[in-house]
């Protein structure tokens, strides 16, 4: 059982939460179709994006098996075979159609067909092109938040979609940056890469994702929103030394392994429904 966790990577898991996040700054998170929806939609979401880890563990086993880490895989380690990582693939692909049959919203299924395509392609070889790598990391983000809001009938705030899209393209270029640094991936893509280009454009984009949260902020009807801009900076700070010190870069290892982190998270999410919801 715990091989097939990790073969799944149920702890990736929380990436998407970002189904959630057009309901809740949207301030419909208890209503109850909505909330059914998302539930479903985070379900679909996760068997999908398991469905893609597998077809890339699949690909990758001979890669995965000469690295350091990646060699402890499931199938890189000969833990579970390829036939039973494909069988489970299958039943996971079911279940996220079976979620999307009770959801039956139109845009929301374009949503997981454009995520799954976009990721056997970066499986198949897009992975290995410079920016085109790092752009389709990001685009799993972004089409998580478009996917929350089909699901629940919530329209996606211009100004939110850039701090996605902006906050997703720095995560992507922080994990590019570790690897390169650390020198212990297998990755292709890393010899066209260098820490100067990295670094700077991961600094634009941090830049953009503070001054487009600000913006949305103030476009809230709520006008005391503009009160969260400093904790979201510090958030962003505090990300940021994380993934530039001894981390992989990897979003959801950033999180877990900081407890600072993680408590600055709750507390930015409290102070947001706050200010939703009560005040």
């Amino acid at each position: 059982m715990k091989n097939f966790f990790k073969l799944i990577r149920v702890k990736h898991y929380v990436k998407n939460c970002l189904v959630f996040l057009p309901m809740f700054f949207g301030g419909v998170f208890f209503e109850k179709e909505r909330i059914i929806n998302a539930i479903l939609g985070f379900i679909a979401f996760s068997t999908l994006s398991s469905v893609v880890y597998i077809i890339n563990d699949i690909k990758d086993i001979e890669k995965d098996r000469k690295h350091e880490t990646k060699k402890n895989r499931p199938l890189a380690s000969g833990a579970i075979s390829i036939t039973t990582a494909v069988v489970i693939a299958v039943v996971l692909l079911a279940l996220t159609l079976l979620c999307s049959f009770f959801i039956h919203n139109y845009m929301a299924l374009v949503c997981l067909i454009v995520y799954l395509l976009i990721n056997i392609f970066y499986s198949m070889g897009l992975k290995n092109k410079p920016i085109i790598d790092v752009v389709l990391l990001a685009s799993g983000f972004v089409i998580r938040v478009f996917y929350g809001g089909a699901v629940t009938g919530v329209p996606i705030s211009k100004w939110l979609y850039l701090v996605i899209v902006t906050g997703s393209l720095y995560m992507g270029l922080g994990k590019r940056r570790n690897e390169l640094k650390t020198q212990t991936d297998t990755r292709e893509v890393l010899k066209y890469y260098n820490e100067a280009f990295l670094d700077k454009n991961m600094y634009v984009c941090i830049a953009l994702v503070n001054v487009f949260y600000a913006l949305w902020s103030i476009e809230m009807p709520n006008p005391r929103m503009i009160w969260t801009v400093p904790a979201f900076v510090i958030l962003l700070m505090k990300y940021s030394l994380d993934v530039e010190g001894n981390s992989d870069g990897d979003p959801v290892e950033v999180i877990f392994r900081d407890k600072v982190l993680i408590g600055l998270v709750l507390l930015y999410a409290l102070c947001v429904f706050l200010l939703v919801y009560i005040i």
